[in-house]
């Protein structure tokens, strides 16, 4: 019998501020701006409401026009998770509900990893968190610092992120591999299903030593001891936008689709 579908919120935050492309939310894309594209792709998921966060009144009234539903947000706010919690706290949401991450800055993403995700901390009522990972297949992107490794338990179960190249292969590593040898390494994808009980208990966590090490925020929750379920992602997700060069392939991919071609 398939797991009924789990209600929850998409969330999509959407800061001005960017050290590489200033006011990213907004750029064109085919006509509209980025987070546009990124708020239509968590409508057509399963989520019951899609929100878009954001600290910025450029950004509010960029959207409107589209009938989205804008919650403001503090502009200071130390990570990503804090601005979630301050829309749960916005929504008075209820801690058992289900909260999706969907960064404003990946107008390609599928839908259907927004429902796994959420589908995934639903099936797991004792994890705090969910996220997905695919399979690494080249040695460059498992020793690229910039590409996040993670090792799950048995039970899919995260045991640790890293930018490192984890698990390490005691016996093929000796010398450089020129390929790898099984699938045993995963990449993380950034998408993430928090319990709105977690995001208001976050706050006030401390920082962790693994998180300022590795510069990974979900670290902070690994070593406090919260569980996080990784899901294989059941479909490719198209890289986001980080640079100019990403913009400029995105703008020609959706053009494409929007012209039928």
């Amino acid at each position: 019998m398939a797991a009924a579908e789990p209600g929850f919120i998409a969330v999509v935050p959407a800061r001005y501020g960017s050290t590489r492309l200033p006011g990213k939310p907004l750029l064109d894309i085919a006509g509209e701006p980025m987070v546009a594209h990124v708020w239509r792709r968590a409508c057509q998921s399963q989520a019951s409401r899609v929100v878009v966060a954001t600290d910025d009144a450029r950004i509010r009234d960029a959207m409107l026009p589209y009938g989205a539903e804008v919650v403001m947000t503090q502009a200071d706010h130390p990570s990503g998770t804090d601005r979630l919690a301050e829309v749960a706290e916005h929504l008075s949401l209820s801690e058992d509900a289900l909260v999706v991450n969907v960064q404003g800055d990946e107008p390609l993403i599928p839908p259907v990893l927004i429902n796994q995700v959420a589908q995934r901390l639903a099936d797991d009522p004792e994890a705090a968190i969910a996220t997905l990972a695919e399979s690494i297949s080249d040695v460059e992107t498992l020793f690229n610092p910039n590409v996040v490794k993670v090792v799950r338990s048995l039970a899919g179960r995260a045991l640790y992120f890293s930018r490192a190249p984890i698990p390490w292969d005691r016996e093929h590593f000796k010398a450089q591999p020129a390929l790898l040898a099984t699938d045993a390494w995963l990449r993380h994808i950034g998408i993430y299903a928090y319990r709105a009980g977690f995001l208001y208990a976050y706050r006030e966590l401390s920082p962790s030593s693994l998180e300022q090490l590795e510069q990974l925020e979900q670290l902070r929750a690994l070593q406090h001891g919260y569980a996080i379920q990784v899901a294989l992602a059941n479909t490719i997700n198209p890289p986001g936008v980080d640079t100019a060069e990403d913009l400029d392939r995105v703008r020609v991919l959706l053009t494409q689709l929007s012209e039928g071609h």
